[in-house]
């Protein structure tokens, strides 16, 4: 009887055996996806080296893998500062950075968990960051030179995030605010200056008229001109034909001989008496 039983006894066993042997091997070994790298930590120590996509062995029950994400990341970042005039000027900065593969283990040894890195160094990083720019200028130049700001912002963060495993892709000023008084003065100070453009345009407008009526004034002084000159010419010879005239009747009712005088064929006929001629000679 005991030996028909004993197959029933042994194989509950060699199923537990089964399952602790699978636990076993799936603890033993872990899989490192693309775009992610693995630090192990055994009996809570960081290993050296980092590891990458792939599969790799890890010892079992005392060991503890630690993956990150070494792809591009985005976080936004607000940040405060005084600029160079002592205005107040707040930002908030969309930063994109990924991890330095090279670097993870050094991460999980100084920061452990991304949220910590975010938290406590880029967050930080960011603000003093955003000080070094805007110290470097005026209020108005912020605005002005908002791009020279920016790489300035870019340079400083750069640097300083390096030193912590995080590659800096590239920033962006997501919102640039002034205090409320600064607001105002610079609105202000764009309505004085395009009533300024108006004025300077309303007394060039005026100077261009004012230039044209001289013209208009100075065209019909010299039209006037040409005509009193036409005619006083016109009437000195009229005076001279009509002295002829007068001659020609008091001389008698002889055939007038006609002197053309002026430029030719354009002159006025000056007259006199043909007897005369004929009588001198001529």
């Amino acid at each position: 009887m005991k030996s028909l039983n004993s197959p029933n006894l042994v194989s509950p066993y060699l199923l537990l055996a089964i399952v602790g042997l699978l636990i076993l091997a799936l603890n033993s070994f872990i899989i490192i996806n693309p775009g992610e790298a693995g630090v192990l930590s055994v009996l809570g120590k960081a290993k050296n080296g980092v590891l990458l996509e792939g599969i790799h062995f890890k010892p079992p029950f005392i060991s503890k893998m630690d993956v990150y994400d070494v792809t591009v990341q985005k976080f936004e970042v607000p940040a405060q500062s005084s600029t160079k005039d002592l205005q107040y000027l707040s930002a908030s900065f969309a930063i994109n950075f990924r991890l330095d593969p090279a670097q993870v283990v050094e991460i999980r040894r100084r920061q452990g968990s991304l949220q910590n890195l975010v938290s406590k160094v880029i967050a930080p990083q960011t603000q003093e960051s955003f000080k070094v720019a805007a110290a470097r200028r005026t209020a108005e130049e912020s605005i002005t030179m908002r791009t020279a700001l920016k790489q300035d912002f870019d340079e400083a963060l750069g640097a300083r995030l390096e030193k912590y495993g995080v590659l800096v892709l590239d920033t962006s000023v997501v919102d640039l605010k002034f205090s409320t008084e600064f607001a105002r003065a610079v609105e202000e100070k764009q309505i004085a200056e395009q009533k300024a453009q108006r004025a300077v345009y309303v007394a060039q407008e005026a100077q261009q008229e004012a230039q044209a009526d001289i013209n208009r004034a100075q065209g019909r002084a010299e039209a006037q001109r040409l005509l009193a000159e036409t005619l006083k010419a016109a009437g000195g010879q009229l005076v001279l034909q009509k002295e002829a005239i007068e001659a020609w009747r008091e001389g008698g009712a002889q055939m007038p001989k006609v002197l053309v005088m002026g430029k030719e064929g354009g002159g006025v006929p000056f007259l006199f008496n043909l007897s005369d001629d004929v009588s001198s000679g001529q």
